[in-house]
Parts: structure tokens; C-alpha cells; sequence
């Protein structure tokens, strides 16, 4: 197996990114994942909508216990099908309202148990068991058979009590009401950039399905090499204390031999200097040298005795 500090450091950088990348968007979307996100789905028939939308919560007493996964038109009426967690009991005779969450207008579906046993799964709460925040049609027969009974100079000294506590409020509320109201309409025009993120979002939710075993043995291998870091940790402590041992070591035994070698280096820098005066004598003393030395190999190259002759000796007679 290659080590590996001999790796890529870009890829492994890289991967490390996806793998976090996964881990978050994983940690974001876990109650979509299979096996951690089961459930039962449900469906509820509302008069209206009531501003409620997809994602939105169910809760059961305030506690969450699942979300709506859609809201659609059914003839004159609205089909909400949302998913509650397999732990949630709940009895066939189970009402639905809209309520309201936040005053920014988001909305939760509350579900109020009711009846005996386990409503079954796919099973659809009427309108008659259901109710919205607000109605139209029922707010305008009201305000029909109401009207005739307002008392409007009461009404008119309201209105202008509240325009006098609306003209003393202070600059800080009113920016944080023009804040509240511009943070309203940026997520109202971003609605369709929060959808595709969504979509996204269940897209990796399922490439990640499809290679959790290979996130898996990635992750194991990662653990293999945390503990073999941790094996060698010890290994390269002591490494550098003994590094730093050496270290002060050296560094005495130059301080202790600095006298001695003072007058060493000097004499060695004379010997340097009359090496390179005499050179050209030197050079030309190793050319000469090599014919003698092999005149002198073949001269004891034949046994253990010298054999060599030496030219015109004795003379030779003259003859004639």
C-alpha cells in the first residue's frame, strides 16, 4: 500500500472537501435518508390553504413528528399529504389545524390525537376534522353580520390613539420593523432559488444512497490512518528529542574544540598554499612518473629476482 505522506496532497484535499461536503448536506437532510428518515404518510382535506407549504412542520403536543411533503388543489377543497415519524400514536379520530409559527407568516400542521388505536397509514382526515388559521368566507360573513354593531366613534378615537403611539415610536422599533418587513419580501423573491436548492439537495441526498458503501470504506480508511498516526506519534517524539540532543551536543564539541583547531586549519591553510605554488612541478612529476613505474613493473614482473640489461656495456670492439 503506498504511504501516505507519498500521496497527491491535491487529491487528498479534494476528497477530504467531498467528504465533508457529504457529511453536512447528510447531517441536513438525514430525515430523507433511507432508513433514517422512515415514517407513515398521511393526508388531511383543509378548506383553505392557509399559507401552508412544503417542508413545512407536523407537530403533535408542540413536539415535531414529521413534515408535509405536499399541498395540492382537490376539486374545491385542499389535499395536504405530509410523512410523521413510526414513534407518533395517534388515534383514528385525529384532528388537523394550521397553525401559525412565527409572526414572519410560517406555518406548522398541528395534528390533536383523538379516538383509540393507530390511525392507518395512508388514511385521509376530513374537512370536518380540519380547520385553517384564517378563512375568507367565513371572515366576511362575519364581518356582514358584525358590521351594524360597531360603534364607530369608539372605533375613531382607537385610530387616532394609535396613530399618536405610532408617531412617539421610536426610530429603533421602526427600523426593526422596516428590517423584519425587507427580510419578508427578500425571501419571498428568493422562493424559487430556495426550491432549486431543494431539489438539489434531494439529488445528492440520492447519489448518496447510491455510494454509501464507498463512503463507508472511505471512512475506515481514514481511521486506519488516524490510528496509525497516533501509533507513530511517540515514535516521532522521541525523534526530536533526540534530534535536539544531538544538536546541543555538536554545538559543545565545537565550542570545546575550537582552540585546538584554530592552529590546525592554519597550518593546513599554509600546506594549501604551497600545494598550488608547486602545481605545474607536480603535475609534471605524475607525467614523468608513469613510464618508470611501468618500466619498473616489468622489470619484477618475471619472479622474485630483478631482470634488466643496460645498453652498450661493455663497449663493443671495433673489428677491421
Amino acid at each position: 500500500m503506498k504511504p501516505f505522506r507519498e500521496r497527491n496532497p491535491v487529491t487528498v484535499g479534494a476528497i477530504s472537501l467531498v467528504v465533508l461536503a457529504v457529511v453536512m448536506v447528510a447531517a441536513l437532510r438525514a430525515d430523507d435518508l433511507p432508513v433514517i428518515g422512515g415514517g407513515d404518510t398521511y393526508h388531511a382535506m383543509f378548506t383553505e390553504a392557509g399559507g401552508l407549504k412544503v417542508n413545512d412542520e407536523v407537530r403533535i403536543a408542540g413536539v415535531r413528528v414529521g413534515k408535509v411533503n405536499e399541498v395540492e388543489l382537490d376539486d374545491d377543497q385542499v389535499r395536504v399529504t405530509f410523512k410523521v415519524d413510526d414513534a407518533a400514536d395517534f388515534g383514528g379520530g385525529t384532528r388537523a389545524a394550521i397553525k401559525v409559527k412565527t409572526i414572519l407568516g410560517s406555518m406548522f400542521l398541528a395534528l390533536e390525537p383523538a379516538g383509540g388505536g393507530q390511525l392507518d397509514e395512508g388514511a385521509t382526515i376530513p374537512a370536518e376534522r380540519t380547520s385553517s388559521p384564517f378563512d375568507v368566507v367565513e371572515a366576511f360573513e362575519g364581518l356582514a353580520s358584525t358590521s351594524d354593531q360597531i360603534d364607530t366613534d369608539q372605533l375613531a378615537e382607537s385610530l387616532t390613539t394609535l396613530a399618536d403611539l405610532t408617531r412617539n415610536t421610536p426610530d429603533e422599533f421602526r427600523g426593526a420593523l422596516s428590517g423584519l418587513s425587507r427580510l419578508s419580501a427578500n425571501v419571498a423573491a428568493k422562493d424559487e432559488q430556495l426550491n432549486s436548492l431543494l431539489v438539489n439537495l434531494e439529488r445528492v441526498s440520492r447519489v448518496l444512497d447510491a455510494r454509501d458503501e464507498d463512503i463507508i470504506a472511505l471512512m475506515e480508511d481514514a481511521d486506519v490512518l488516524f490510528r496509525a498516526l497516533v501509533a507513530r506519534r511517540e515514535a516521532v517524539h522521541e525523534l526530536l528529542v533526540s534530534t535536539t540532543t544531538l544538536s546541543r551536543e555538536l554545538t559543545a564539541l565545537v565550542r570545546q574544540s575550537r582552540d585546538d583547531l584554530a592552529p590546525a586549519l592554519a597550518h593546513l591553510e599554509n600546506v594549501v598554499a604551497v600545494l598550488n605554488k608547486n602545481e605545474d612541478n607536480l603535475d609534471s612529476s605524475l607525467r614523468l612518473m608513469a613510464p618508470f613505474y611501468r618500466v619498473f613493473a616489468n622489470t619484477l614482473g618475471t619472479g622474485p629476482w630483478f631482470d634488466t640489461w643496460i645498453a652498450n656495456f661493455p663497449p663493443v670492439p671495433q673489428v677491421g
